[in-house]
């Protein structure tokens, strides 16, 4: 009897303008087999036609948005059915700012496909409401409201790049309050708790990467302690997200700036998690703003 080869699915979805079609040709260059516009009621054929090949199609990328209208409410139906025969699919959800979309929009000179007769900004809401319980439960939110092309591409080779395992794979992202939460942070952790490195005269021109201004943080009281529950709190966490079949988590740190505190304690945190067999990947937002 042969055995069908494992197949590997991804569900591109999100609002429009955010970086499908981008996100799309990134999983074609990394060879992926890419389909656009699917009805999800034709997902579980594909599914059943890549099993059928023997291996020479083994990974999928499905495009599913608004475009499809009356099919689209059937995409957690199919995704339900798939699951129960053993499949994970990954869902990959993309969104922006409001104001970047609007743009992007402009940019091109075409309409919303739901703003109907009304502006960009009426269609950009209704796609937000109608996908905000898909985003809830997508295993991977980007927002690609500040990224160019090359960082986009970036992450999706970093999330999609080899066949997916049951490994958590996290980014660590360091920020400064003072420009705003990141909006594709899963859980936001606050450093600013402990004292600013800025107001050491000493410790000011530098960065939480310098050893000086790390171990100025680290020594601080409730550092430590800081990271060790917190790191305690995050393999629970991750350990739940395996088990749903989550396989991707964005933990962002902050401080004032995000310059000292939040670099060094997200170092300090993505060091603990890649210790716990986590996949890592360590962004520092704002480090180089002031």
């Amino acid at each position: 009897m042969t055995v069908a080869a494992p197949l590997d699915l991804a569900i591109i979805t999100g609002l429009s303008g955010a970086g499908r079609s981008t996100a799309a040709k990134c999983l074609e260059d990394l060879g992926w087999f890419v389909v656009d516009n699917l009805p999800p009621a034709l997902l579980a054929t594909m599914t059943e036609l890549g099993l059928r090949s023997q291996g020479a199609v083994n990974r999928i990328a499905v495009v599913v948005d608004v475009r499809g209208r009356a099919f689209f409410s059937d995409l957690r139906a199919t995704l339900d059915t798939l699951k129960a025969r053993g499949m994970q699919p990954r869902v990959l959800f993309l969104e922006a700012a409001d104001e970047t979309l609007v743009r992007r929009f402009d940019h091109v000179r075409r309409p919303h496909p739901l703003q109907g007769e009304g502006r960009v900004v009426d269609g950009i809401s209704r796609e937000r409401a109608l996908l905000a319980e898909l985003r809830g439960e997508s295993d991977l939110v980007l927002d690609t409201t500040d990224l160019n092309v090359h960082e986009l591409r970036a992450k999706i080779d970093t999330a999609f790049g080899q066949p997916g395992g049951n490994r958590l794979n996290a980014t660590v992202v360091s920020f400064g309050y003072k420009y705003g939460l990141p909006l594709d942070a899963d859980l936001v952790a606050d450093c600013r708790f402990l004292p600013n490195p800025h107001w050491v005269a000493a410790l000011q021109p530098f960065t939480g990467r310098d050893p000086d201004v790390r171990d100025y943080v680290l020594a601080q009281p409730g550092a430590m302690e800081f990271i060790n529950q917190y790191a305690v709190l995050l393999r629970l966490v991750g350990e739940g997200y395996v088990r749903e079949g989550k396989r991707y988590l964005t933990l962002a740190i902050g401080c004032t700036g995000g310059r000292h505190r939040s670099v060094a304690m997200a170092e300090q945190l993505a060091s603990r998690l890649a210790g716990d067999g986590v996949g890592v990947r360590v962004v520092h937002r704002d480090l180089g703003r002031e």
